[in-house]
């Protein structure tokens, strides 16, 4: 009776909190926890929160000698009474709990059993729910982050175990996130060593999403299975992850990404990568979308001698990012990303001629593909266009001069490459830069030409079509026409023809601005010449003309008023001149090809003059040729199979446009019929010689043709004659016979200066600069001459006039030449 009382006596001698505890398991593990207990449990952690330190302490003695003694059915009712206590307890001494809480779940974390590691794995992410009100200095998630990165990469035999398991270790990352992100008192979860573990995890479940839905059974069975799909689980975690972090936190957000591609090789097919950086996109602050560029950017540099299709993959990815990013998110420096794109093309151009990295590459050479630096060169130029088109139109139209710049040109100032080398890289630099441009220009509209497209920009641009390579010169015509389209009308001007009734295109017609007109004033007469010298080119194909038709096409409708119709029409006429006499010794088609280009022009822009005469004159004439000579009209030329005539150089008048007579006609409704009378003549400069092969004779010759138009023998057989209103209509009409006289001494006087003596030439140069000397000492007589002495002229002892010379400094100049 003593013994017993005596065993009583300890037995309610133990502590109340370690009562309760014992109180809530059960005798069988499978009857569950004891709910009524449990809540004596709670209520008494509620009124005497200083307990819960020792609760919580003597919760996790029992739980570890459970796991070691495999009664697992106990160490559930111990997580779960856990779980209550912490969802219904928040004073401040809940953080020595919260520590002996998470030794236990490291404890079920660190078991071999798949079910011990779920069951943790849902208590931290329980607790990672709760909202604490006091801070923790001191507590440390490294542990976590690591067991659950590891859980994401399971190998388990059993595949619904090894999905359960993965699915766990996301959600524990994903409670990790939840806990930590916003609390700066907690472990920087941004640092690179955690960034590091998570980042990769997350990406690896999300690699492997096309896998897990091959092994769907059947589409009816999906709905509950895609609830539990680590890779949209994983998916959802990465969006939260990014969806929170800072400005300064991306970087380390964004670098595993990279590295994880790079290390799995998912650049090359970048169906992945793409995914992965529309989620980044889509999921961050918009504000920080740039950074994402900036990175890619890097990345591609860090990458520069890589395989080129991983190279492609990453230019591929940035494209599709920058459709994502908001307009202007490319950030302050616009111009350096494109300039890293071109300093790319550059490089891969390089790459592509010498075959070779530019190094030596430890176990042998790396062997470049021209086709697979092809891929990335297109890639490139698409990437380009994608970033131009986010952009407003003044960055625009910054980019498009900044890439001109970069176009090797032949100028006195940008000397080219030389060597066979040198012109094979000057060539693809020009196309792919050239192709860029075009991309670039694509949909790029604007009210002020004069502004957006400065002097600077269209020298450079125009004097690549006077360069010989045919490719380069229609680039640059797509490039033009571009420009100018500004209402959609370009693409129905693909095929040169003669409609009857242009009505059908529906055309979108505005009137002209006031700023087109400044700006057709400006340029017009350039834009005019190039066109002109462009059509006179041997290489010229169908591409060629057609490119030509819209630029003509598309000037009459966007640029257009009387005085640009009129020069337009001189300039078509010219060009069927230049078929007419062929003085460039043009092919057939060439030929043939210009004929059909005029017909097809003046047929539309006597339409939209709608002045019945000019109307009626080019249809008898188009009627003729459709009768006679058919293989001048486009639908005879721009076929697949041209029809063309070897007896160019008998055509009648009937069948060609008449100058005289469009000016009749288009005079009497009002047009300049004095300028249409007027044959176009181009003006040469020198970029015509810096741009074209032209050789030494014909250089020379335009030199000449100045000096010895002022040559003093010329001075001496040229006598004066009165200008008179009938020289003037006798000079127009004979045109032709001054030309054929212009051009016989021009010839004339190349062959003298390449075939007579040296002293000749010298003695000639000598003459024309003792003729300049003695006008400028008549000039200098005129200037420094004193004004006449109020006393009348100062005669010298032989009676004539003496004019005394006066000090510079004493002289009276006027005040607009004073500087």
């Amino acid at each position: 009776m003593e013994a017993a009382s005596v065993c009583g006596c300890c037995g309610a001698l133990r502590p109340r909190y370690k009562r309760l505890v014992d109180n809530i398991f059960p005798e069988d593990p499978e009857d569950g926890l004891v709910k009524t207990n449990m809540e004596k449990l709670t209520f008494y952690a509620l009124s005497a929160p200083e307990k819960l330190d020792r609760i919580g302490s003597y919760l996790s003695e029992k739980l570890i000698r459970d796991v070691s003694r495999h009664r697992y059915g106990y160490v559930c009712i111990a997580m779960e009474a856990l779980d209550q206590l912490l969802m219904a307890c928040h004073c401040q001494s809940i953080n020595l709990f919260v520590e002996s809480f998470l030794k236990m779940v490291a404890k079920l974390l660190e078991s071999e059993k798949p079910d011990l590691q779920i069951l943790g794995t849902n208590s931290f992410v329980k607790f990672a729910n709760i909202e604490e009100d006091t801070p923790s200095y001191h507590r440390s998630y490294d542990f976590f982050v690591s067991r659950f990165s590891e859980m994401c990469h399971s190998s388990h035999d059993d595949l619904d175990i090894r999905t359960k398991i993965r699915m766990s270790g996301i959600k524990g990352l994903q409670g990790v996130v939840r806990k930590t992100v916003n609390d700066e008192l907690q472990a920087n979860i941004w640092d690179p060593q955690h960034m590091d573990k998570i980042v990769p995890s997350l990406l690896y479940n999300l690699q492997h999403t096309e896998e897990a839905e091959s092994r769907s059974p059947s589409p009816l069975q999906t709905t509950e299975k895609e609830k539990e799909n680590p890779a949209e689980l994983s998916e959802r975690c990465l969006r939260e992850l990014l969806g929170r972090a800072a400005y300064g936190n991306i970087k380390n957000a964004i670098k595993p990404v990279m590295i994880h591609l790079d290390n799995h090789s998912l650049w090359e097919p970048k169906t992945f990568a793409v995914r992965c950086f529309k989620i980044i996109m889509y999921s961050i602050q918009p504000q920080y979308s740039h950074l994402v560029i900036q990175q890619l950017l890097g990345h591609l540099d860090a990458n520069s001698k890589s395989a080129a299709s991983v190279r492609a993959g990453i230019v591929e990815v940035l494209s599709e990012a920058a459709v994502i990013a908001a307009s202007g998110s490319v950030g302050p420096t616009v111009l350096e990303v494109f300039n890293t794109l071109l300093r790319q093309l550059r490089l891969s151009i390089d790459y592509a001629l010498t075959g070779s990295y530019d190094c030596a590459i430890i176990g042998g050479t790396k062997i470049i593909k021209e086709h697979e630096e092809r891929m990335f060169q297109e890639a490139v130029i698409k990437t380009t266009g994608s970033f131009a088109s986010t952009l407003p139109t003044y960055q625009r139209s910054e980019v498009m001069l900044f890439i001109m710049s970069k176009v090797p040109l032949p100028s006195l100032h940008h000397p080219l490459d030389t060597g066979r080398a040198g012109e094979n890289r000057n060539r693809l630099t020009q196309i792919m830069l050239l192709k860029s441009l075009l991309q670039v220009s694509t949909g790029f509209q604007c009210s002020n030409m004069l502004t957006a497209l400065p002097s600077s920009f269209l020298d450079r641009l125009l004097s690549a079509t006077l360069m010989e390579d045919a490719e380069i010169r229609l680039f640059v015509l797509q490039i033009l026409i571009s420009f100018i389209d500004r209402h959609g009308n370009k693409h129905k001007f693909q095929t040169i023809s003669t409609i009857s009734d242009i009505s059908i295109l529906k055309l979108k017609v505005d009137k002209c601005s006031r700023q087109d007109t400044v700006f057709m004033k400006k340029h017009s007469q350039q834009l005019y010449r190039h066109m002109y010298l462009s059509c006179k080119e041997e290489s010229n194909n169908r591409a060629h003309y057609e490119a030509l038709y819209s630029l003509l096409a598309l000037t009459s409708i966007e640029l257009a008023n009387e005085e640009v119709v009129v020069d337009l029409i001189r300039l078509v006429l010219a060009m069927q001149e230049v078929a007419l006499v062929n003085e460039d010794n043009l092919p057939l088609y060439n030929r043939c090809a210009l004929y059909a280009l005029g017909a097809a022009y003046l047929n539309l822009i006597s339409q939209l003059t709608t002045v019945p005469a000019f109307c009626q004159h080019i249809h008898e004439v188009i009627e003729m040729r459709q009768k006679e000579a058919p293989y001048l009209l486009p639908e005879g030329v721009f076929a697949e199979k041209p029809r063309l005539s070897r007896n160019l150089d008998r055509l009648g008048p009937e069948i060609l446009f008449r100058q005289s007579k469009i000016s009749e006609v288009l005079g009497g409704s009002g047009y300049n019929s004095d300028k249409l009378s007027t044959p176009y003549v181009p003006q040469l400069t020198d970029e015509d010689r810096l741009s074209k092969r032209k050789s030494i004779g014909e250089t020379i010759s335009l030199q000449v043709e100045v000096e010895s138009r002022n040559s003093p023998e010329k001075e001496e057989r040229a006598p004066a004659e009165e200008i008179t209103y009938e020289t003037l209509k006798k000079a127009i009409v004979d045109s032709v016979a001054v030309e054929e006289q212009e051009r016989e001494r021009r010839r004339q006087v190349v062959e003298k200066f390449q075939k007579a003596p040296f002293e000749e030439i010298a003695a000639h140069c000598g003459a024309r600069a003792t003729l300049l000397q003695s006008k400028l000492n008549q000039i200098f007589e005129i200037t420094i001459r004193p004004p006449p002495s109020p006393s009348g002229t100062i005669t010298a002892a032989y009676g004539q006039p003496q004019s005394h010379s006066i000090p510079v400094y004493e002289m009276k100049f006027p005040d607009l030449c004073v500087y």
